[in-house]
């Protein structure tokens, strides 16, 4: 009876609301198309897709991340990416949001059919997750591929709840396929834990690849028990190549999740290295530089680190990716190093959100 209420409400809210504007809320830098598969017969499915502000300004090709269940959360991705990529923690990036439309569009049902490995009887629709993997690999990742400047070989796969089941069934069984994976309350206990026999088959099979994983549960959610039993195990397999980061996120519910695991997630498996230079490499970079429009900016070694210092009141911390780039993590800055024949710096040019500015080296 509560629900019936709350739906009732909810949609003479939605009709409220359609009646104060003519206009549908568009997230900026986004399209939808639509994809018919051949391999999920008869099956129409929508795509959401983001692309950078500087999108098609150069040939580059951008890493792609596959979100589940778009419907509900390409906003959340979207604005949670907008944050991440502006105080710099990721790069610019092609967001996919697959959802369902056409005939067969019921979100509920779909997702019971196509985020499931093996079909149980209380859900007749259920164990469509090789059909739905077939699609990825044969119709969506071709359409986006070829239609867009993205990256095949730096994939991640996003999924909440039965969409991080599905998150971790590909990583067990068709690692090909992404190289990161970010799963948020993933529904280990399906079809009596059956996803343990992945994991296990995936451990004894030789087709293991580098891979970077984030999964999370809400620290309120009844299964934390058996996601920390899953972690342990998977944990305790893993090779140097594959890392993995997992948190039980305090005072989270099972929807909750998305938001602080989403954006968690991100960080993590798009984290750049931070390498430590020797004390060579800090005093080449080491110095006073001067842009052409009079900008001044110092760089001096703050313990193991660079420190750039802008007109002796904001400082950043810089980590080093390599000896030629650095970046910072308080908002999105890089920067690029020249230098001469003899391997002294000359300059850099300065990446910010809002551009580029060119430095050239004054004094050591």
């Amino acid at each position: 009876m509560k629900q019936s209420s709350f739906i009732l409400c909810f949609l003479v809210l939605f009709q409220l609301l359609a009646k104060a504007q003519d206009h549908p809320v568009i997230i900026p830098v986004s399209q939808v198309q639509k994809i018919s598969s051949a391999v999920v017969a008869g099956q129409d499915y929508e795509l959401h897709i983001m692309l950078p502000s500087a999108y098609g300004k150069t040939d580059k090709k951008y890493p792609v991340l596959y979100l589940m269940d778009s419907q509900w959360d390409f906003p959340l991705v979207t604005a949670l990416y907008g944050q991440q990529y502006y105080d710099g923690f990721v790069p610019a990036m092609i967001i996919v949001g697959v959802t369902w439309t056409g005939k067969y569009s019921n979100p509920d049902s779909l997702r019971a059919r196509d985020y499931t490995p093996t079909h149980i009887q209380q859900v007749p629709q259920s164990g469509g997750a090789d059909h739905f993997l077939s699609f990825m690999k044969n119709e969506l990742f071709p359409f986006v591929e070829s239609h867009y400047q993205a990256d095949k070989n730096d994939r991640t796969l996003m999924g909440c709840s039965l969409g991080g089941l599905f998150t971790m069934y590909s990583f067990f069984t068709q690692p090909d396929l992404f190289q990161k994976y970010v799963a948020a309350s993933p529904a280990v206990g399906w079809d009596n834990e059956v996803i343990f026999q992945y994991q296990k088959k995936y451990f004894e099979s030789k087709d293991r690849r580098a891979a970077k994983l984030y999964i999370c549960e809400g620290g309120v959610e009844r299964g934390v028990p058996m996601f920390n039993k899953f972690i342990s195990g998977l944990s305790s397999q893993l090779d140097k190549h594959e890392q993995l980061k997992s948190q039980v996120l305090e005072n989270i519910g099972h929807s909750g999740t998305k938001g602080e695991g989403f954006e968690r997630g991100m960080q993590y498996v798009f984290a750049r290295p931070a390498v430590q230079l020797t004390d060579a490499q800090l005093r080449n970079i080491s110095g006073v530089y001067k842009s052409v429009n009079g900008n001044t900016v110092v760089i001096k070694p703050g313990g193991n680190q660079l420190l750039l210092s802008i007109d002796n009141n904001n400082e950043f911390t810089l980590y080093a990716a390599n000896e030629n780039e650095l970046y910072a993590t308080a908002e999105f800055l890089n920067l690029h190093f020249n230098k001469a024949e003899n391997g002294s710096v000359s300059g850099f040019t300065a990446e910010g959100f809002g551009g580029t500015q060119t430095f050239s080296k004054t004094k050591q």
